[in-house]
């Protein structure tokens, strides 16, 4: 609970991060916004170099907001953060073997390369240390993480003091470059997104059952080991590639916001890949755009606020899982469930008032005091739910002091004594749970009963009398029986 309100916490600082950046003051907005040409040629994607940067991001976003889905129902969202910091040293290590073999060391494709190996042999080595020792997931990451960055500062360090060797512009790939980036990066990025795409529809039932259940792919004979392997390729493919668009440090960001913002819209694998991939296509098409737009800001930065800003919306009003929904439907809960307490208690009341149980029950006024004793109530809390009944129509005028159903309330409150009483039934009789303290148990599912379950233990009770009327407390049944 702690992790998740932290994180919250930290997307409300990015949040408030963004709102400082693009509310700055009105000098500062005009000296760095660009003339009204220049916006609609970014808007229509006729710069050459903003169209690059807007469609590479874009897909980018794409990727790893698939290839994050499957990393954070995995529970390894931090296996990205591990992987982008091991990059870090191959990029050194790739510069100097460059420079070994007599070239400038800043050849693009061979540093990714060195990036991929060293990002590569990380994953490796959470996954040994992980399977060869008692520590778990967290602590494996956290060694790979810690070392890689701390071998990758070190290289850094002999790189830039060797003479004669230009190492300017590697640091580059800590926070991203994206305004440096060619046709040939938008075409890898490209190609890795295609795959990505493609594995995840290929792969998608594979995936799928070792993200929820591993044990379970292993004794179906899944080679699960393997299957991991090439999750976290895809990992690795999308991080490498991002680098020089977001950077190693805030790649990790557009792995895992995307895919936590469209788990609060939706609980279906597929709708929530869709929309992950959404999130990141629409997060790295605005922020880059707005980086065009406004010179001072850098394009990785931006992409990760706004893809932080949608996050924010998503926990919010996400209908799946978000704040405002899931307290909506919490209320109308407590709501039918203070309803149909009370609907059950005045019925267990006129029961009680004609102990013939050959009768049927007749709809009699109530003393408000005996409602208040039945339950334990409060004076507030049965004002409060007098009130919803009233509203709903489910009590009529009666004298001061007493309470009467309507005709609708009555049925309504025969309606859920009735399931209360076959949901105890059962529950005694295959659950083998006491008469005594069978009514808890029921209390706890009663509510969310529908008319299918009820139907279901009308049948397996088919030898009791609930067919047609309400049945008899189990709790007068047992006293008779002991008496």
């Amino acid at each position: 609970m702690s992790a998740v309100k932290s994180g919250r916490g930290l997307v409300l600082l990015m949040a408030l991060a963004l709102l400082f950046l693009s509310a700055g003051s009105l000098e500062a907005r005009e000296s760095a916004w660009q003339d009204w040409g220049y916006v609609w040629k970014v808007i229509t994607l006729q710069s050459y170099n903003a169209r690059l940067v807007i469609l590479s991001t874009s897909l980018l976003g794409i990727a790893s907001g698939l290839v994050g889905t499957f990393l954070l129902l995995r529970k390894r969202s931090l296996m990205g953060d591990a992987l982008s910091h091991a990059t870090y040293p191959g990029i050194g290590m790739a510069f100097l073997v460059m420079l070994l073999l007599g070239g400038e060391g800043k050849w693009l494709p061979g540093l990714l390369l060195g990036a991929a190996t060293t990002g590569l042999l990380g994953v490796l080595m959470v996954l040994a240390i992980r399977n060869t020792t008692r520590l778990k997931d967290d602590a494996a990451m956290g060694i790979v993480m810690g070392v890689s960055f701390g071998l990758g500062v070190a290289l850094m360090k002999m790189v830039s003091d060797l003479p004669q060797a230009d190492a300017a512009g590697l640091n580059s790939f800590i926070y991203g470059t994206a305004a440096t980036m060619i046709l040939g990066d938008f075409l890898l990025i490209l190609v890795v997104t295609i795959g990505a795409a493609l594995a995840s529809l290929f792969l998608l039932k594979e995936f799928a059952i070792l993200c929820f259940d591993e044990s379970f792919a292993a004794s179906q004979g899944w080679p699960t080991f393997f299957l991991d392997l090439a999750m976290l390729g895809l990992v690795t493919a999308v991080t490498v590639v991002g680098l020089q668009a977001v950077g190693l440090v805030l790649i990790i960001a557009f792995l895992i916001i995307p895919p936590t913002a469209a788990r609060f819209w939706t609980h279906d694998l597929r709708c929530m890949l869709g929309l992950a991939a959404m999130v990141g296509g629409v997060s790295g098409w605005i922020g880059s755009s707005l980086s065009a737009l406004f010179v001072d800001l850098p394009t990785g930065a931006v992409i990760v606020l706004v893809a932080a800003t949608i996050f924010l919306v998503s926990m919010l009003f996400g209908p799946a899982r978000g704040v405002v929904p899931r307290s909506w439907r919490q209320a109308r809960l407590r709501r039918k469930v203070g309803r149909q307490h009370l609907l059950r208690a005045a019925y267990e009341i006129l029961e009680g008032q004609q102990p013939d149980v050959a009768e049927p029950i007749r709809n009699l006024p109530i003393a408000l005091d005996s409602l208040l004793t039945h339950r334990s109530w409060s004076a507030q809390q049965i004002n409060r739910l007098l009130r919803t009944a009233r509203t709903e129509d489910h009590l009529e005028e009666a004298e001061p002091g007493q309470v009467r159903l309507s005709e609708a309330g009555f049925g309504e409150a025969a309606r859920v004594t009735r399931n209360h009483r076959l949901w105890e039934l059962y529950l005694i009789h295959y659950a083998d749970i006491a008469p005594s303290h069978v009514d808890r148990d029921a209390d706890l599912v009663e509510h969310v009963l529908d008319a299918e379950v009820v139907n279901q233990l009308e049948s397996e009770l088919q030898d009791r009398p609930s067919s047609l009327e309400v049945p008899p407390s189990p709790h007068f049944i047992d006293q008779r029986a002991e008496s």
